[in-house]
């Protein structure tokens, strides 16, 4: 994969991360919120992190020991 792919992926992951972040705050911001919607969201975005973190460690290159 080329340096500019896993750069595209890697925005495109983080707006994801960063839009769940705000439907997480707006739904915890309601009286009357859905408990489980809020757990799944939050799941999401943890797994986000998870493919955030993988993606930037493919960017970065592999030193010869």
């Amino acid at each position: 994969m080329t340096e500019q792919t896993i750069a595209e992926t890697l925005y495109e992951l983080r707006q994801q991360h960063r839009d769940l972040d705000q439907a997480i705050a707006a739904l915890a911001a309601q009286p009357s919120m859905d408990q489980l919607t809020l757990k799944r969201l939050k799941m999401q975005k943890l797994r986000l992190k998870d493919r955030i973190r993988y993606w930037q460690s493919k960017s970065i290159p592999d030193l010869d020991a």
